[in-house]
């Protein structure tokens, strides 16, 4: 449980950093709050030569509006998320997000870049990032380049991010005002990945849905963005029947592995489950919204 031996760098700028990932190649890995990394590296599975800490680069915390986007910085903590007043009014599904990260004392340090970059198939933001239709920032030797978070990841820690590359910033378009939303998720004990869980962010008007986007975490090798079952909702009262046919989609692109937090079939059906009481609550904040 001791990581191997390092070199320890802490750049100043998106640029330093950029200039050392691209210099030590393979043997560098970028540190953000660690949650992830850490871990790996004191059981060995992660053997970085070289640790480039990002946490003295300000450019990279921050949540601000630009146009009909928010955008947050790669280093902005979960706390922070927590705490600002613009997620809560314009995309509050964030923050309910964080507050079922890990503990408080996790997401003093944890940052959404970290969470999101890396690929580990048990985080939580990068499935909600697909729900919202998020896309990311990388800074390279190249430039700023974006990817959909729909995109961008591949399988288990494989990502679309090229060698050289940082996850700089997470830009996120705003929800029609008024919108539903929910994240539920299952985990046996706090601090845990989730057994499984299930983002939404839906529309409604008249009484029927307008839009709808789920997404699943960690019932796959890679967050599940689900396109078909956010369909089926779409005309709909989100009444039994729809959710039943969007459960069934959604947990028909599952394939979660069978281990600690149950069997991989139920795991698929606590997917379906966590879906089935998002929508419900996501349906009532949307009829909600439209009253006020």
């Amino acid at each position: 449980m001791i990581p191997g031996s390092f070199d320890y760098h802490r750049p100043k700028s998106v640029a330093d950093a950029v200039a050392l990932l691209t210099k030590l190649g393979e043997d560098a890995r970028p540190l953000a709050g660690g949650h992830s990394l850490i871990p790996m590296m004191k059981t060995r599975l992660a053997t970085p030569e070289h640790l480039i800490d990002l946490r003295d680069i300000g450019d990279l915390v921050g949540i601000r509006e630009d146009g009909q986007d928010v955008v947050i910085g790669a280093m902005t903590t979960q706390h922070m998320l927590i705490d600002s007043d613009l997620l809560a009014a314009k995309l509050p599904i964030i923050r309910e997000t964080s507050l079922l990260i890990a503990d408080p004392q996790i997401r003093y340090m944890g940052t959404i870049g970290g969470n999101a970059a890396n690929g580990d198939p048990g985080n939580d933001m990068p499935a909600l990032m697909q729900c919202l239709g998020a896309a990311y920032e990388l800074t390279g030797p190249n430039g700023v380049r974006k990817v959909a978070a729909r995109d961008y990841y591949q399988g288990a820690y494989f990502t679309a991010i090229e060698p050289g590359e940082l996850l700089t910033a997470l830009r996120i378009p705003v929800p029609p005002r008024g919108h539903g939303y929910a994240y539920e998720k299952l985990k046996r004990k706090i601090g845990d990945y989730a057994t499984a869980a299930a983002a939404i962010v839906l529309t409604m008007s008249g009484g029927k849905c307008m839009t709808a986007s789920i997404g699943l975490t960690n019932v796959a090798d890679t967050p599940l963005w689900a396109e078909d079952a956010g369909k089926a909702l779409i005309g709909t009262a989100l009444d039994k029947p729809a959710l039943d046919k969007a459960v069934a989609l959604a947990e028909a692109i599952t394939a979660p592995a069978s281990d600690g937090r149950g069997p991989a079939e139920y795991r698929t059906r606590m997917a379906g489950v966590m879906l089935r009481r998002a929508a419900e609550r996501a349906k009532e904040r949307a009829m909600t919204g439209a009253k006020n």
